[in-house]
């Protein structure tokens, strides 16, 4: 899936977005926030925000930015953000996850949700949130990763093709994505109902 094909994508899928992947990702989100923003007056980055459904997850003393592809999913998020301002949210900003504007080294932790296997390029969305990151900082990644489960892996990369068309990637293992992107993961915990999706903490030792 290229970046057009995503902004059409989440074109479509932005107004029913909270009802189809709200409640059910919402673990996910809470662990990951815990993880990534647990230490006073941290700088935050949040690939792929969306309509803003971990904005509140944030600690008061913190500084957030969250970035994202479809100017749709941002519009939600701003007004979400109208109806309870949280002043830890510095902006909420239009930008591309492969081309980050943000010099070296600014964050000191950097998530991302549910995004790791329906962009165009994993590796370079690695790479990217290393080089934003401050040495040593937090990187929270969530996603699906292919199941180790034989009957579940086979039914996987059975609907993967059906799903490429619809901008998602289910046929994505994890140590392939992990060794790729360069990550030092230094935990995986399941997430999510049954743990079919994945948390990675990582360090960034770069």
């Amino acid at each position: 899936m290229n970046l057009d094909d995503a902004i059409r994508a989440y074109r479509v899928y932005a107004p029913a977005y909270d009802v189809l992947f709200g409640p059910i990702f919402h673990p996910g989100r809470r662990a990951a926030v815990a993880l990534a923003n647990d230490r006073p007056r941290q700088r935050v980055l949040e690939v792929g925000v969306g309509t803003g459904l971990t904005l509140r997850y944030f600690r008061e003393d913190a500084t957030v930015t969250g970035i994202d592809l479809s100017p749709e999913m941002l519009a939600k998020a701003r007004r979400r953000m109208a109806k309870r301002p949280l002043r830890q949210i510095l902006g909420l900003v239009q930008m591309d996850a492969l081309a980050l504007s943000f010099p070296d080294n600014s964050f000191d932790s950097v998530l991302a949700l549910y995004i790791a296997s329906v962009v165009p390029d994993p590796v370079r969305l690695g790479a990217e949130l290393r080089r934003v990151c401050v040495p040593g900082g937090r990187i929270v990644i969530v996603n699906h990763f292919t199941s180790s489960h034989g009957l579940v892996r086979r039914f996987e990369q059975g609907l993967d093709h059906h799903a490429r068309r619809l901008g998602f990637n289910v046929d994505f293992p994890l140590e392939d994505f992990v060794s790729a992107a360069q990550l030092d993961v230094r935990e995986i915990l399941p997430s999510n109902i049954f743990g079919y999706w994945k948390l990675l903490r990582c360090v960034n030792s770069k």
